[in-house]
């Protein structure tokens, strides 16, 4: 079932277009990694598909309804987001901080039911900051930080959930839980779409991938791969878009890069 798509979508901040007749479709139970060098959208592209930038031409489509007729807090209710960096309101503890994921469902002035404390407390705990729940915001690690934006979003229980790099600041640890929980969150039906730097944990959880660039032969072209990570993943495409060689191995069906070497340019 699709829960997200965008058809034709083009973007630019200057003349020159970020992004290009971009045609997408998501699916309930993916994980989908957006992959790709510094600076060709990844970022910009869950923006839009969020609705928090309009983008020139083309339409985004939340479960067949274009996100831009859509109010914030209905939006809110069927997508969540983990964004790269985030000021917090030092003045809240870490529970607080969680707790506004069910801002969506409640009303002004409304208070937490029973129901509402218990999916804080499980997200809390699915992102093992139980521990901190008393902790103000600003005396936390970047890391964190990072695993309380990421059960507020648990809390809102949004069918989808759209992370712009999540484990970038998170020890190598909770990088493995964090892209662990997510996995699970997919196998119960929800779609998962991140912006990911690290290629070998992007072919190891994610179940697809998107890569984003342009190639010197089509300067236009913005989706340069579509796919599974076996697929995407091949030596042309570092090459192209990352200007790396690396070997490829595949074990038990799980693709990794070793020898990773940057190509030198003259």
């Amino acid at each position: 079932m699709s829960l997200l798509n965008c058809v034709n979508l083009s973007f630019s901040y200057t003349k020159e277009p970020l992004l290009k007749n971009i045609t997408l479709d998501f699916k309930a139970g993916e994980f989908v990694g957006l992959i790709g060098a510094n600076g060709t959208g990844k970022s910009t592209l869950l923006q839009l598909l969020l609705g928090l930038i309009k983008q020139q031409s083309g339409k985004v489509l939340v479960d067949n309804t274009d996100i831009h007729t859509l109010k914030r807090r209905d939006i809110a209710k069927q997508l969540a987001f983990v964004p790269q960096s985030i000021e917090l309101p030092y003045a809240f503890n870490a529970q607080e901080l969680v707790a506004m994921g069910r801002n969506p469902y409640l009303g002004a002035f409304e208070l937490e039911t029973a129901r509402d404390k218990k999916i804080i407390d499980e997200a809390m705990n699915q992102t093992d900051i139980t521990h901190l729940k008393n902790r103000l915001v600003n005396t936390l690690s970047g890391g964190e930080k990072q695993r309380v934006i990421i059960a507020r979003a648990l809390a809102q229980q949004a069918q989808t959930i759209l992370l712009d790099e999540p484990i970038a600041s998170l020890d190598i640890c909770h990088q493995i839980e964090t892209l662990e929980l997510i996995r699970t969150l997919t196998q119960t039906g929800k779609l998962a779409i991140t912006a990911l730097h690290d290629l070998n944990l992007a072919a190891r959880y994610c179940d697809r991938l998107i890569l984003l660039g342009k190639t010197t032969d089509n300067p236009q072209k913005r989706i340069i791969a579509d796919g599974t990570p076996e697929q995407v993943l091949n030596s042309t495409n570092l090459a192209n878009c990352f200007s790396i060689h690396a070997d490829i191995n595949k074990l038990n069906n799980i693709i990794s890069l070793t020898n990773i070497t940057a190509l030198k340019h003259y």
